[in-house]
């Protein structure tokens, strides 16, 4: 037990910290072991330092890893990440909405409805003793609309080509859905694109067979290059071409779907060819994915039903922030528990097993000793779990309703910031932003008036900060391709100086081209000069700015760093790359 120092875990959120001491009466009858969390008593059996790495940190990590204050010692986010260029950026999210999606499937008081029982492979009718209305997140999971599944396949054939650089990666309900969306996507490639590679759309869940060999290929070959998937791929791959990420799914996890963005976030040279490295991944919101993880504040209060589905009480247990409610929903969720287990004998006992790793007696009481974000965080990849226990009677089957109401897309937009504004009314709230922040935000003044005046780090801040408030490079790269139907790859100073002082809103690396151009025919350069000019304005390419800072690391710090070139250029290192900022951004000296 003392024969390490120091003791990494990785993916540590997968922990869980269920510890419970037991009563007397239980010490005579109980194993104490049983009531333990493994996890943790791993860890305490060596005598060393523990350091727990996730990116998804839950509520139980931090009683685990996080010491005295409970908090991460330390934490470097995703947008940072992005900002230092160790991953990509995404594009807002493309909202693909349909009228079934946006009004419901509606079922008429004592209308004859098809139902799907899974275990007898056959249609029941069922005659509707009320009004059923069911909604977005309800598709494919309690109903059945092909004409959904095949409006929603058809626009995203719009929007990917299966051929092209750059993977794709699909989010469905459950195994059954995951079959119709491989159908229904095969069908829509071809009829857009003709003949396409049989094996360019594969299904990868626990069912496909031999899924890690089907994992190594959507990895390491071109094909496929569509992959549709429920739980299997969530978080565990690595698979840099990714990026599509589809939502035909709703998710109640904050961490779960942090998990799943991260499969496109990273980095890929050359993607598109050489030296045209994948700059950015792209997000199809099918479902309203977005606006079900917005702020719980406008949710509605819970009733209390005893029909509730197990996924209906955790979808509430995700949602509602009130203590009291919370509670309130756990206690409905064990009782719901407690009688579900009386049906789970024998065969179906073993079946819960095989899918949640608990047996009905170990998985009520670990649900009684959780906290409610660990419930949700348990669940959350589990959606097999949750069909199995929502079914009815003994069998195995699920009973779906089939609904054959017809649909097509209705609107195809992406949104912005908060409310998911029009991008025009985004632009414009950008600049509302900043010019009424000039005077209290002392970056985004210097990047009006001043650019040589800027450091690297001021801007990185500068960055961070907009971020907080919903503008970044990306978003309003692509809000200004929208509105202006133009792409133009600016950069957030020339976005600033397009808002405040209404400059023209051109290319960074066109203005950097121009710069460098008036620079080296300035003056006589050496030879020698005009090189480290050249790395120079490659550097301005790729950082936006150059300061010492910027001189003091990579290449240039491996010849030498700040000191060695300022003798290159005479001690006039500085003067000179002020220079050059001034001429990129035209501003007079």
């Amino acid at each position: 037990m003392d024969q390490y120092d120091c003791i990494v875990v990785d993916e540590c959120h997968r922990g869980y910290s269920l510890d419970q001491e037991l009563t007397d009466s239980e010490l005579s009858f109980r194993d104490e072991t049983d009531y333990i969390s493994k996890y943790s008593r791993v860890l305490e059996y060596f005598d060393a330092v523990k350091i727990g790495l996730t990116a998804t940190p839950a509520v139980h990590t931090t009683e685990i890893f996080g010491g005295t204050s409970g908090l991460p010692i330390y934490q470097y986010s995703y947008r940072q990440a992005v900002l230092d260029g160790y991953l990509v950026d995404h594009e807002p999210p493309l909202q693909i909405k349909t009228r079934l999606a946006q009004d419901g499937i509606q079922f008429q008081v004592n209308e004859d409805v098809a139902v799907y029982d899974t275990q007898k492979q056959q249609l029941e009718l069922f005659n509707t003793p009320d009004e059923i209305t069911l909604e977005i997140d309800s598709f494919n999971r309690k109903v059945v609309n092909e004409n959904f599944n095949r409006a929603i396949c058809s626009e995203l054939a719009r929007h990917i080509d299966p051929s092209l650089p750059g993977k794709t990666l699909i989010f469905c309900v459950n195994d059954m859905h995951a079959d119709m969306v491989v159908s229904d996507l095969n069908d829509a490639f071809q009829e857009r694109y003709g003949e396409i590679e049989n094996q360019a759309v594969r299904k990868i869940t626990g069912k496909a067979h031999k899924p890690l060999g089907l994992i190594r290929e959507f990895k390491n070959e071109q094909y496929p290059s569509v992959v549709v998937t429920v739980d299997s791929l969530t978080s565990g791959i690595d698979v840099p071409e990714i990026c599509n990420l589809v939502f035909l799914r709703r998710v109640r996890s904050r961490i779960l779907y942090d998990q799943m963005l991260g499969r496109g976030t990273r980095l890929c040279p050359s993607l598109h060819g050489p030296n045209d490295d994948k700059s950015c991944f792209r997000i199809f919101d099918c479902v309203e994915l977005y606006s079900s993880l917005k702020s719980y504040t406008d949710m509605k209060a819970v009733v209390t039903n005893p029909n509730l589905s197990f996924g209906q009480l955790i979808d509430e247990l995700a949602s509602v922030t009130g203590d009291e409610q919370r509670q309130t929903i756990k206690e409905q969720l064990i009782a719901k528990l407690q009688r579900k287990k009386r049906s789970l004998k024998g065969p179906r006992a073993k079946t819960l097993e095989e899918k949640s790793g608990q047996n009905p007696e170990s998985l009520v009481e670990q649900i009684q000793r959780a906290t409610p974000d660990e419930i949700v965080e348990w669940f959350a990849d589990k959606t097999n779990v949750i069909e199995f226990l929502d079914q009815k009677g003994g069998g195995n089957g699920v009973r779906f309703f089939v609904s054959e109401h017809d649909d097509e897309v209705v609107s195809v937009e992406s949104g912005f910031g908060k409310g998911n504004k029009r991008p025009k009314d985004y632009l414009e709230e950008f600049r509302e932003f900043v010019t009424g922040h000039q005077d209290e935000i002392a970056a985004i003044k210097l990047c009006a008036t001043r650019p040589r005046d800027l450091t690297r780090q001021a801007l990185k801040d500068l960055q961070i900060e907009l971020d907080k408030e919903g503008f970044s490079e990306t978003r309003l790269r692509v809000a200004w391709r929208e509105t202006k139907n133009v792409e133009i790859a600016a950069t957030i100073i020339g976005y600033i100086r397009n808002a405040i002082l209404q400059t023209p809103l051109e290319p960074f690396e066109d203005r950097v081209n121009k710069a460098m151009t008036t620079i080296l025919t300035s003056r006589q350069w050496t030879g020698t000069q005009r090189q480290w000019l050249n790395r120079i304005g490659k550097q301005f390419k790729e950082n936006t700015l150059v300061d010492r800072e910027a001189i003091e690391r990579g290449q240039f710090r491996e010849q030498g760093g700040f000191d060695r070139l300022n003798k290159v250029f005479d001690g006039n290192l500085s003067e000179l790359l002020a220079q050059i900022t001034d001429e990129i951004w035209g501003v007079a000296a």
